[in-house]
């Protein structure tokens, strides 16, 4: 039986430069089971590869802050208190990193994302302040609310397909995926993981970003 999988999207359905590999519009259409895209991107990003790729929109957003399966969203986590840790993170010399446009943040819901380049340590004073979590995913820093992650996610999304949890393989690359590893009995870390993910993960493995991936897919396949 093909089981479901929950997939992260930056590190590990993309290339080493942070492009889509276009092989996972091959493999995720085909696959005969739900998909559910788990990433630290803002909403519209799942939803709209979900879309290009021909498979249903099943996706668990911002770490965990909006979910969406069969049709039904939901939002968890403070998006104003949020706001309020990056508007006094810039009063006291901090730089969101994205520009004025900040399409990183437009259209985000339930957090605020924060370059990589910016003070991360003036960042979690601020946020701490606020009673806020900072996860670094390695492509930004998010500043959320304590308790909103991606397992909790893809936990609400098991129960809305009636699936469980535990039986969905798990694949990521980085700290915000450790919820996850540890809802589902089984998970990878790619090569380029960094050490919570692979600390966290069933396996870690010899290949990196999607190739790492498709490992995973190909010998799931193969059982």
């Amino acid at each position: 039986m093909t089981p479901p999988l929950a997939l992260d999207i930056d590190g590990t359905l993309t290339t080493p430069q942070g492009t889509i590999d276009p092989r996972a519009f091959d493999v995720l259409p085909a696959w005969d089971a739900p998909v559910v895209l788990a990433t630290g991107k803002s909403f519209p990003y799942p939803v709209t590869l979900c879309h290009f790729l021909g498979v249903p929109e099943t996706v668990v957003a911002e770490n965990g802050g909006v979910v969406l399966a069969d049709q039904q969203v939901s939002f968890t986590g403070d998006r104003e208190r949020a706001a309020a840790v990056a508007e006094e993170f810039e009063a006291r010399g901090g730089d969101l990193g994205w520009g004025a446009a900040d399409t990183i943040n437009r259209w985000r819901e339930t957090e605020i994302a924060i370059h990589v380049d910016s003070d991360e340590e003036l960042l979690r004073e601020v946020a701490l302040e606020y009673d806020m979590e900072v996860v670094d995913t390695g492509y930004a820093y998010h500043v959320k609310s304590p308790g909103v992650e991606k397992g909790a996610g893809l936990q609400e999304v098991a129960d809305i397909l009636g699936l469980d949890a535990a039986d969905f393989v798990a694949v990521g690359d980085s700290e915000n995926d450790v919820s996850t590893f540890h809802v589902v009995d089984e998970s990878y870390a790619v090569a380029n993981a960094d050490d919570r993910a692979r600390a966290a993960a069933d396996v870690v493995l010899e290949e990196g970003y999607m190739d790492g991936t498709l490992s995973v897919l190909h010998e799931i396949a193969d059982r």
